[in-house]
């Protein structure tokens, strides 16, 4: 387990929502406060708060879109397409292993099954973070 996954974990643990506990760990490499990030994210827990797509996926597609844009208002965003194939490739990594990507799914809602724990659904988010930032230098 990296830092990184150990840091996401701890954050979790100490009360961030999965999206919180992802995005806020990489805060660092993109000089945001961790503070602000935690408000941005706060939203997207719990599948946004509805339990549709898992937290931690949409922390991580903060970050790869964080990496990825091109920041310009004014012109568009002539990255978007290739920041949603990078988002789409990371998301079905996450899903070939954890059986879905949906947090009523993943908690086993409506089966009774689980099939990925919160924190693991976290240290997997946080390794294909990983992972994709090291493709991409």
């Amino acid at each position: 387990m990296s830092a990184k996954t150990e840091y996401a974990v701890k954050l979790h643990k100490n009360g961030c929502n999965c999206a919180q506990a992802v995005a806020c760990t990489f805060c660092k490499e993109f000089g945001i406060v961790e503070q602000e990030m935690f408000r941005i994210a706060e939203g997207f827990g719990l599948g946004m708060g509805v339990m549709e797509v898992c937290g931690a996926l949409s922390g991580m597609a903060m970050i790869i879109g964080l990496d990825n844009s091109k920041g310009n208002v004014e012109e568009g965003s002539p990255s978007k397409g290739d920041t949603y194939k990078k988002i789409k490739t990371y998301v079905q990594k996450f899903k070939e292993k954890n059986g879905s990507c949906i947090c009523r799914e993943l908690k086993g809602v409506d089966t009774g099954k689980v099939l990925c724990s919160c924190p693991q659904c976290i240290a997997d988010a946080v390794e294909l973070t990983e992972e994709y930032l090291k493709s991409a230098k």
